[in-house]
């Protein structure tokens, strides 16, 4: 028993095989030929892994600039990297992570057939995540096993079906399309980026869109998506790296290269594992979007993948740099006022404000143009800055490490079932979780005859 759950376990945790499997059921779902099957199901699992690829260079070329800026600066905090903090969690509450996950997982499904809210999160790794976080704000509550497990999967069902709910109704402006949904743990605050977006946005004064920037006829080769990305962030990583110095930079960071050299060939890896990614988001939707079709007609009327970050990078490129800068720049003020408050400092995370920032990027654009991709992604970069702050005094020890969990829906669902522990413990955490369904259903009703009334208007 406990094998076959290791596998079943193994098996969702990997992304790439739980799209390669829902591109399978889907295009079986669709009775299509063996050999369209099997070519839909090894290009959905190859597309994914090429994507993985690239988010892993990204993430490979981040870090080394992240021990750069904390030296340059001698800055000394809580960095936020879900990575780091998840190791720890797992050697202590491991076996009821796992159960939450995949137990939340069936939730999600219920919820999504039974709801307007119909989003299948396939986003394996984050959802993972999350399930870690449950975990230990239910195990610090003093919930019994069963109850950790049981409270934890309603309770992560709810949140990874809400979250790509917050951001759909921007999708489409940002997409062109309405097909597919965003499964990743910085929803709550890549919806509210986009909000703001909209909000700032001026009829008189409109903003164009970060895909129309001209560039003079001299500087054209600057439209070029992997140059102006390997420019822009050559120019930053070199600055950071005279601050950091060659000293540190040579012994602790490039084993003995040139600092400058070293700069210059992590911004060029950086550009790299973009364009790996944009790649790999290329193959996955031309695949897993007409497959999911099959899961949408047959199990789950009209749902939609809710596919990682990475996925809207390609709708709007110069707005994913923009973003990251933007999202980043908020981090750095945001840790500048805890300083200057005398509070623990978050240390900006520079994987969460690339990724969270440059989908915020992408999303406020197709709200604002450049003025709102610029603000979202700022206030997105504050919100990731400031949210995990708060999260610390509610994940028991595990709050003491110099890591924390890094995106906005770690934040906002972590604070709030931590504060309801606080405020009552188990019973306040159980009521809250039973009225979050309740509410949950109401908004889904509502929503769901407005949505009705709006189709009488339009054929009348």
């Amino acid at each position: 028993m406990n094998g076959a759950l290791s596998v079943l376990l193994d098996i969702f945790r990997q992304p790439s095989i739980i799209v390669a499997l829902i591109s399978l059921i889907g295009l079986a779902v669709q009775r299509k030929k063996a050999t369209d099957i099997m070519k839909g199901t090894i290009r959905t699992l190859v597309g994914f892994l090429v994507l993985a690829a690239g988010a892993s260079v990204v993430s490979g070329a981040l870090d080394p600039f992240g021990s750069m800026f904390q030296h340059a600066f001698n800055v000394q905090g809580v960095v936020p990297n879900n990575e780091a903090i998840v190791g720890p969690v797992l050697v202590k509450y491991g076996s009821e992570a796992a159960l939450i996950f995949f137990f939340g997982m069936i939730v999600n499904i219920l919820l999504s057939m039974t709801s307007r809210f119909k989003y299948i999160y396939l986003s394996g790794h984050v959802a993972f995540y999350m399930a870690t976080m449950v975990a230990v704000i239910l195990e610090v509550a003093g919930m019994p096993t069963w109850g950790v497990i049981l409270w934890g999967s309603i309770a992560q069902g709810l949140i990874v079906t809400i979250s790509p709910a917050l951001v759909q109704p921007f999708m489409k402006d940002a997409a062109g399309t309405n097909d597919v949904a965003l499964g990743h743990t910085g929803g709550a605050g890549i919806a509210l980026g986009g909000l703001v977006a909209r909000l700032t946005r001026s009829r008189k004064h409109p903003s164009k869109s970060t895909e129309d920037i001209k560039f003079p006829s001299g500087l054209g080769f600057l439209r070029d998506t992997t140059v102006i990305i390997a420019l822009s962030m050559a120019v930053i990583y070199v600055i950071v790296a005279l601050f950091a110095g060659g000293p540190y930079i040579e012994s602790k960071l490039s084993n003995g290269q040139n600092f400058i050299v070293f700069a210059v060939l992590q911004a060029a890896t950086f550009s790299a594992g973009v364009f790996i990614i944009l790649a790999g988001v290329r193959v996955v939707l031309g695949e897993i979007v007409p497959a999911f079709k099959g899961i949408s007609e047959k199990l789950v009327k009209n749902s939609k993948p809710a596919l990682d970050v990475p996925m809207i990078f390609t709708f709007a490129p110069n707005a994913v740099l923009i973003g990251f800068i933007s999202s980043f720049v908020g981090g750095i003020v945001g840790m500048g006022i805890m300083a200057l408050a005398g509070s623990t400092i978050i240390i900006p995370g520079i994987v969460a404000h690339f990724m969270t920032g440059g989908a915020t990027g992408v999303i406020g654009n197709g709200q604002g143009g450049v003025r709102g991709a610029v603000i979202g992604s700022f206030v997105n970069g504050l919100a990731i800055t400031f949210l995990p702050l708060f999260l610390l005094p509610v994940l028991g020890d595990t709050g003491l490490a110099n890591a924390t969990y890094s995106d906005a829906d770690f934040g906002v669902a972590g604070i709030l079932l931590g504060y309801m522990n606080r405020a009552g413990g188990q019973i306040a955490l159980i009521v809250g979780i039973v009225a979050a369904v309740v509410i949950f259903y109401i908004a889904s009703a509502l929503m769901g005859r407005r949505d009705a009334r709006k189709a009488a208007a339009d054929t009348q």
